[in-house]
């Protein structure tokens, strides 16, 4: 037997993170290029008689210093004890991490760790908790409320800044009033927009931001928003560091708020490599120790489902997520993972962009409408795991209107609709598919594919066009498209999230994608979200679902089942009712 030993490996591990040195990418690539090959030499030379794989190999007590010894992993003086690391493999690359101009689930994914708000959802529920701020007062007439803010909380340090105090009311100020006023210093300095908080009407309605005392703030608002406490619980609310942002001015870096962010949350941001991964590390002055159980958190980017199914059964991520419908059944037979489903708290839907000819033209999306054959669209790409959807909104939000149906699907109609509208035969529209998977469409490729089908039967050509995803929703955005593929994940539990948030006229250049504005629709949803009553609110978001039905701006294509397969020595992890992957309390079992 040769017994030679092969070349030193630098490498790193979930479970001997900081032991060793890693000269390229996280672990599982190290790991996949080099050490696989030598297992055999390894279980040979040390008599290893657990089954062959890198976790046995890392854990043996025996072999460990052998290897160390034998120079086949490399000791480095950081650290001498154990740490745990967790690796999410993630579906996208992020835009970018100042939280506030984006909207997708990607982003968010990428920010949760790294922010608080003043108040946050607990993990896994819908109800608000204190965050950032320990309570808050509302006054009688509902346009005060006022947050006490928590005390002995800490920002992060990066290369370039360690902060000086603690968070406190500037750090709201600077945060709110940056999103609030377009003359703000640094907004002028680093201009930029905040879709979430203008497409809710933020901007118009906060009419002051103020601190009576640097740890008390207070909002004044110009109407009453009903959902104000759970708006300013989402993510895009993250608190920002007034320091930090000063030092930028003045070094002239603004930018790096955005790819060097500083938070006060459980990990702090280490690098992000695009298409490759982003590093995260423990926050060891994290206001709450009880959240933070990993030492090191590592999101390794693959837009492929398939690829990063085979790296959680391998062990090299201990965490994903959608995965392909075809894949549950082989997830669900593995013994060590575990899957987790929840009915979806979402919609994958279509969008008519009404600024493009023909589809202003209400004849025209009625046909669009009714030659979508959903029925096929949810066997094929949803597979067992997709609800019709037939609303504007999924059946669990509460004020969702069941009486609400689709018209029935009816190619022929089509034709003499599309015919009465004036639309030639042969009509050319652009159809955007989503390049990446995401809660509400598993394939979006696929669903565009079946849609060109349907719709050529009607006289219609699509055809299909797609972008990076981060540029996808930029220009979708702008209203580049005819026809686009999205979808929406509830992100705070009130119906204003989704009738106001996706179809209002504020959320055009937001997260309307179908560019459509109707007054009688926004009196309905701006009378809701300024009522506190809920059975008078049902009943406006009731008529408002009925009106939107009738217009078309949209057609809905299904709810989908989320699937979140892990790990089984993953422990504390809970499913997001609002589809965030969050990795505070999350431990890894030894």
């Amino acid at each position: 037997m040769d017994c030679a030993a092969p070349e030193t490996y630098r490498l790193t591990s979930r479970t001997y993170g900081p032991l060793f040195i890693l000269n390229s990418g996280i672990f599982f690539q190290a790991l996949t290029l080099h050490l696989r090959k030598r297992l055999q030499w390894i279980a040979q030379v040390f008599a290893v008689n657990a089954p062959l794989t890198i976790r046995n190999i890392m854990r043996t007590n025996i072999v460990m210093p052998s290897l160390i010894a034998a120079g086949l992993l490399v000791m480095t003086p950081v650290a001498q004890a154990a740490s745990k690391s967790l690796v999410f493999c993630s579906e996208g690359s992020p835009a970018g991490f100042d939280i506030g101009q984006y909207t997708s689930g990607t982003d968010n994914d990428a920010a949760e760790p790294i922010y608080n708000r003043l108040a946050e959802f607990a993990r896994g529920e819908t109800t608000v908790v204190p965050a950032l701020a320990t309570s808050w007062d509302i006054s009688p007439d509902n346009l005060t409320y006022t947050f006490h803010l928590r005390e002995g909380v800490k920002f992060h340090s990066n290369k370039i800044f360690t902060p000086t105090r603690d968070f406190n009311a500037d750090d709201v100020l600077f945060t709110f009033n940056r999103m609030l006023h377009k003359d703000h210093p640094f907004r002028v300095a680093y201009p930029t927009e905040f879709p979430f908080f203008t497409s809710m009407g933020l901007d118009k309605n906060i009419k002051s931001v103020e601190k009576t005392d640097p740890m008390t703030v207070v909002f004044t608002l110009n109407k009453v928003d009903a959902a104000f406490i759970q708006n300013v619980s989402m993510n895009f609310a993250a608190i920002l560091s007034a320091e930090y942002a000063e030092k930028l001015m003045a070094s002239g870096d603004v930018r790096d708020i955005n790819q060097a962010p500083i938070g006060t949350g459980p990990f702090v941001f280490q690098r992000y490599q695009k298409d490759s991964q982003i590093r995260y590390v423990k926050n060891k002055q994290f206001w709450d120790p009880s959240r933070v159980k990993i030492d090191q958190l590592i999101f390794a980017i693959n837009t492929d489902a398939s690829v990063r199914i085979q790296k959680l059964k391998k062990d090299e991520c201990q965490v994903t997520l959608n995965p392909r419908p075809a894949d549950v059944a082989s997830l669900e037979a593995d013994k060590d993972l575990q899957v987790i489903k929840k009915p979806g708290f979402n919609l994958g839907y279509i969008t008519y962009n009404v600024r493009h000819a023909p589809l202003d033209n209400l004849q025209v999306r009625q046909a669009l409408d009714m030659a979508v054959d959903k029925k096929a669209i949810i066997e094929a790409v949803y597979q067992g795991a997709g609800q019709l959807a037939q609303n504007s909104m999924p059946p669990t939000q509460w004020s969702y209107d069941d009486t609400v149906k689709d018209a029935p699907y009816n190619p022929e109609k089509a034709r003499e609709l599309l015919r009465a509208a004036g639309v030639k035969e042969g009509t050319e529209l652009t159809l955007w598919a989503m390049p990446v998977q995401r809660p509400y469409n598993p394939n979006a490729k696929l669903m565009a594919q079946m849609l060109q089908a349907d719709w050529a039967k009607v006289g219609i050509k699509a055809t299909i066009v797609s972008y990076e995803w981060g540029e996808y929703l930029k220009r979708s955005k702008n209203g580049e498209h005819d026809i686009s593929l999205i979808g929406w994940t509830g992100d705070n539990g009130d119906p204003d999230n989704w009738m106001g948030t996706l179809y209002s006229c504020a959320s055009i250049g937001g997260n309307n994608y179908s560019m459509w504005c109707d007054e009688k629709y926004d009196a309905l949803v701006k009378a809701a979200v300024s009522n506190t009553n809920k059975d008078e609110r049902i009943k406006l978001y009731k008529q408002a679902q009925h009106y939107l039905k009738e217009q078309v701006p949209i057609t809905p294509i299904a709810h989908s089942t989320v699937i979140q397969p892990l790990r089984k020595e993953v422990q504390g992890f809970l499913v997001s009712p609002f589809n965030r992957n969050n990795f505070s309390g999350v431990s890894i079992a030894e």
